[in-house]
């Protein structure tokens, strides 16, 4: 697969991927955060009919992406599904592809708002959260935590203005203590990464990164660097 970029938090090395999850090499571990399965059937049931292809596609990246990291474990740090019945409306393709990830993985549901824990239907192991090598994992930032913490719920975008043209990408969010993971589902909108919703998590000013074709970039949150950013950004897309 393409380069991923060599990212350090809390004393351990991770890949930020341009899929838009991380990968832990000392455990082999792939970490995504909101997949958010089955969203186009809720809507659908709501009067709002959407193409029923979301979950598919979304278990079709992450098999895809398991496979071509190496990954031993998947770790998915909540609302992995769009509700707590969607477990009732579930393709059984798309049910007969968690199997088969369960199967070839250690696969770890943690517990998100939206999902109530439905993804123990389907094989891996159910948390509220899990520790490893002293790094939270859990759905959304915990304000009391003291721990280094990883986590999603957000669902970080970086937006800028490229040649004039405004641009949206999913990000990470992060500074010495917490990273914020982008949303990993095929059917997910985004929040401005600067937005204070993310920025009220971090104790003062963070980045933006991602994964720029094997780079890492990164945006601080300041307004007068992250001008200074943008205007770099635009200079090097030329």
């Amino acid at each position: 697969m393409p380069p991923a970029p060599a990212f350090d938090f809390a004393g351990q090395t991770f890949h930020l991927l341009a899929e838009r999850a991380l990968f832990w090499p000392r455990h082999g571990a792939l970490i995504v955060a909101d997949l958010h399965l089955e969203k186009a059937s809720w809507y659908a049931a709501r009067g709002q009919p959407l193409p029923p292809y979301d979950s598919q596609d979304t278990l079709d990246r992450l098999t895809d992406l398991a496979r071509r990291t190496g990954a031993r474990a998947i770790w998915c740090l909540g609302d992995s599904f769009h509700d707590r019945t969607a477990d009732e409306r579930i393709a059984p393709a798309a049910a007969d592809r968690l199997r088969a990830l369960a199967a070839m993985t250690e696969l770890v549901w943690v517990a998100g708002n939206h999902d109530g824990l439905t993804g123990g239907a389907w094989g891996g192991a159910i948390a509220d959260a899990l520790c490893v090598d002293g790094i939270m994992l859990r759905h959304q930032c915990c304000p009391d935590e003291v721990r280094p913490e990883i986590s999603g719920h957000f669902h970080p975008k970086l937006r800028l203005q490229l040649r004039g043209r405004p641009v949206s990408r999913p990000c990470f969010a992060h500074d010495a203590k917490r990273l914020i993971l982008p949303a990993f589902g095929s059917l997910t909108g985004g929040l401005d990464v600067f937005d204070p919703a993310i920025a009220a998590n971090f104790a003062g000013s963070y980045h933006a990164a991602l994964n720029a074709q094997g780079r890492l970039l990164a945006f601080p949150s300041t307004a007068a660097t992250r001008d200074d950013a943008t205007a770099s950004k635009r200079a090097a897309a030329r």
